[in-house]
């Protein structure tokens, strides 16, 4: 019988497993996390005034089983219209700590925070979470909820090449913005959701240099708008592999890529555990930028705000592809090919911020916890290397084949299983899930009970 789980990670998912656990009346809980403030993580813990959620507060809630708990939580603290509103993400790392504040006063004994860093976790009928300072936390089960991992390095870029002045591989550093005047250019690698925030915190700092944004195919975040009405698909389609590729974009054709991602949502992880290799690599190769400019909008006031940079010639995005980096006392020389030239061209900028997204290939992380773990073949990568090999019950599964009983995963390092697996709404849905099964309610059909 489980009686306690150990949980690497406060982020959202951590944070919400271990709460999970104690409204199903499960094991006590160790949530373990290397910053000083849990219930954050990098989302709502890194984030700049300017920042607001990309999904209305209506979807926000923690919770499944109360769909309003977050809408609730607004109103009470005077939000006008909070159904409807994109609230500073930093309100919503407000509401994650008090759920965790509320949490720790109610359950006494039953939920403990360790801050450290975990290195390793060792499987001997139970578990023991070794951390770096040679403390250990011995458990019956534990919870990988690492969140995302920093970007890899761009093509043609090694970081050992730039100083830390010129070169940030950490989008969410502090000294991103720092030491900038009027007259430098920061290239932004990237040109997804972390492009936006960091675009957005430069330009709250005072910037008033030059933006470049570069990505293969210049695609960025499209706005939230209101849908116009259209015949959704009511079933999940019968295609797959190549079949469905061209279907989706016939569909885009006739409805637009919005509205064409939006009616696949309800069957996006069933047709995703139901795909082959070849085929999610082909929806990777063909249907990911589309889908992800699509599916990850931006709050209207965000749209506006990166298109008036546009407009004013401060941001410019770039299709195209880097291919080298040289720096001297004047900045970086960027060598890069634009999409459709033969030729390469050079750009000088003073500031490089790789905003690529998120890292998942464990054979390439520097992550200690799961270099050690993947080392010793506890866990493994999932087939499409973007983030751990995972069951639907989100028991990691190691290198021999085996799923684990005592370890599992939750949150974006899954999205190799699950594919939707990166928004609050999917999230909040999998910490349940796991936690029902960890507490042995798994079976009982009803929720909140």
């Amino acid at each position: 019988m489980i009686r306690h789980v150990a949980i690497v990670g406060a982020g959202f998912s951590g944070t919400l497993q271990a709460i999970n656990l104690l409204r199903h009346g499960g094991p006590r809980a160790t949530l373990i996390e290397r910053a000083a403030r849990p219930g954050l993580g990098l989302a709502y813990g890194a984030a700049h005034p300017s920042h607001v959620l990309n999904v209305r507060a209506a979807n926000m809630s923690a919770f499944p089983d109360a769909p309003d708990h977050f809408v609730r939580w607004l109103e009470a603290r005077g939000t006008p219209d909070a159904a409807g509103a994109f609230v500073p993400r930093l309100t919503y790392g407000t509401y994650l700590r008090e759920l965790l504040d509320a949490a720790r006063a109610q359950a006494g004994d039953r939920l403990d925070i360790v801050q450290g860093d975990a290195v390793d976790i060792v499987e001997d009928g139970a578990v023991a979470v070794r951390l770096d300072d040679g403390r250990e936390v011995a458990a019956d089960a534990a919870v990988l909820a690492v969140g995302n991992l920093p970007p890899h390095a761009p093509p043609g870029l090694d970081p050992d090449d730039l100083s830390p002045e010129r070169y940030k591989g950490d989008p969410w550093e502090p000294s991103v913005g720092e030491g900038l005047g009027d007259a430098d250019t920061v290239l932004v690698i990237g040109t997804g959701l972390t492009m936006v925030d960091v675009v957005l915190m430069l330009d709250a700092r005072g910037f008033a240099g030059r933006i470049v944004a570069i990505s293969r195919r210049g695609l960025a975040p499209h706005r939230h708008a209101a849908a116009q009405p259209w015949d959704k698909l009511a079933e999940k389609p019968a295609a797959s592999g190549a079949k469905l590729v061209r279907s989706v974009r016939a569909r885009a054709e006739a409805i637009g890529w919005r509205n064409a991602v939006d009616e696949l949502r309800p069957f996006t992880q069933a047709l995703w555990a139901q795909a082959g290799q070849d085929d999610r690599a082909r929806f990777l190769r063909h249907l990911r930028p589309w889908w992800d400019v699509h599916r990850h909008r931006l709050a209207p006031q965000v749209a506006d705000r990166l298109a008036a940079l546009r407009a004013s010639g401060r941001l410019t995005i770039v299709a195209g592809k880097t291919l080298g980096f040289t720096e001297d006392e004047d900045g970086v020389t960027v060598r890069y090919r634009p999409r459709g030239a033969d030729a390469a061209d050079t750009m000088l900028v003073q500031r490089i911020v790789n905003c690529t997204g998120p890292q998942g290939d464990l054979l390439r992380t520097s992550e200690p916890l799961l270099r050690t773990l993947a080392q010793r073949g506890a866990i493994r990568p999932d087939p499409e290397h973007l983030g751990l090999d995972v069951t639907t019950a989100g028991q990691v599964v190691r290198a021999d084949g085996s799923a684990s009983e005592r370890l599992f995963a939750l949150g974006p390092m899954t999205r190799g299983a699950f594919w939707e697996i990166v928004a609050v709404p999917d999230i909040r849905r999998q910490t349940w899930d796991v936690a029902r099964r960890l507490s042995n309610a798994h079976w009982v059909g009803g929720e909140g009970l």
